[in-house]
């Protein structure tokens, strides 16, 4: 088979496309009915207050009436029916255990739990704001949305999600238990006390000058690099991509960087709209988008901003590691921005980086990472 959404096998009209919507909608909306079963223990305990249950039932039953109907026409139009056949088995497996309908199971007391809710609720806010954009306004016309390398992609972007208890702990434990000497209550009490919006910019520019430092660490030192490098494997940008991080990655990168908003003790309302905010913001800046946004340039990081920070040209190697704010690039000299272009190709040279989350999840440990891109490109 060709690459997705190129080869005849894929193309559409060959019942790839339905297939494969049938598996994610049907997977959906069984998964809807485990979280409605098993709330104890698939859904997260500041979420479970605030679903609107009536709604969630219809959207329930609507993905696994799609994921049922899309499987059918997958079978009838593709000689190879395992997609429809597998969307119309998770249809008919959330339906025999009670579907939409199905009673909320009882509450247990349980140390962890899994956040399927928070994947499902993130994956289709996501997928129904940046889908749409990515087809209207696309930087690449021609890159499907089922381009080569979604699943790993679709991987990431699960696990942590799924695993949003143990990435939660882990990014706030290092600070808690490393910086607590530098914790002043008199300067926390002052910087709380501050109108909400004006701590929101100041958890943005602190929380951007830590990553820039951590980021750019990763780029530097070969040990770093060997994780860091599993996120600019990703050979084409969008709305996924961004979600290609290392366990490792995501910890220390997010640990090290809260460390400033920790010690300084913003308030919660302000810290959770900078989550809000950096959640749309890092997915927007990996996005198949063409947007130039030439007046928000210089104030705030851009898709094509951040696009050449992937990209496979040797002059961009190294640059643009802000996420927020491309005037802290320019005070360190790694801004590059040439006028009116992006780059042609994205990713990494040298040594290839195999697909799949498992295998990726294992290399850094496995042998040494490949030569910097700047060798390479």
């Amino acid at each position: 088979m060709q690459r997705l959404g190129h080869g005849i096998g894929t193309k559409f009209g060959s019942g790839w496309i339905s297939g494969v919507l049938s598996v994610a909608f049907a997977a959906i909306g069984y998964g809807g009915v485990l979280c409605l079963l098993f709330p104890w223990l698939l859904t997260t305990p500041d979420a479970r207050p605030l679903y609107p249950l009536p709604l969630v039932r219809l959207l329930i039953h609507a993905f696994l009436v799609a994921g049922f109907g899309l499987g059918v026409l997958s079978v009838l139009l593709r000689r190879r029916r395992a997609l429809g056949l597998t969307g119309i088995a998770l249809a008919l497996a959330g339906a025999l255990v009670g579907g939409a309908n199905v009673p909320v199971g009882a509450m247990r007391e349980s140390p962890g739990y899994l956040g399927v809710d928070w994947f499902l609720l993130n994956l289709l806010l996501f997928a129904l704001v940046f889908v749409p954009m990515e087809r209207l306004f696309p930087r690449r016309a021609e890159q499907p949305i089922f381009r080569a390398g979604w699943p790993t992609d679709l991987g990431y972007f699960a696990v942590s999600h799924v695993l949003v208890q143990l990435t939660v702990l882990l990014t706030m434990a290092p600070a808690a238990l490393l910086f607590a000497w530098a914790v002043r209550p008199g300067l926390q009490a002052a910087v709380a006390a501050q109108p909400l919006i004006v701590q929101f910019l100041e958890i943005v520019v602190a929380a951007d000058l830590a990553e820039y430092a951590v980021h750019r660490l990763f780029h530097a030192v070969p040990w770093l690099w060997r994780f860091h490098r599993i996120h600019h494997s990703a050979g084409a940008m969008d709305w996924l991509a961004g979600s290609r991080l290392h366990l490792v990655d995501i910890v220390l990168t997010r640990g090290l960087s809260f460390v400033p908003l920790y010690v300084l003790g913003f308030a919660a309302p302000a810290l959770y709209a900078y989550l809000v905010f950096v959640s749309f913001h890092a997915v927007f800046i990996h996005a198949n988008v063409r947007f130039r946004l030439r007046p928000l340039e210089w104030l705030v990081v851009t898709p094509r901003f951040h696009h050449w920070h992937h990209a496979l040209d040797g002059v961009a190697v190294d640059r643009n590691f802000a996420v927020h704010l491309p005037v802290i690039d320019r005070l360190f000299g790694t801004a590059y921005l040439p006028p009116a272009r992006w780059p042609e190709a994205y990713g990494i040279g040298g040594e290839p980086v195999p697909e799949g989350w498992l295998h990726q999840l294992v290399l850094p440990w496995r042998r040494p990472a490949a030569p910097p891109r700047a060798e390479t490109a």
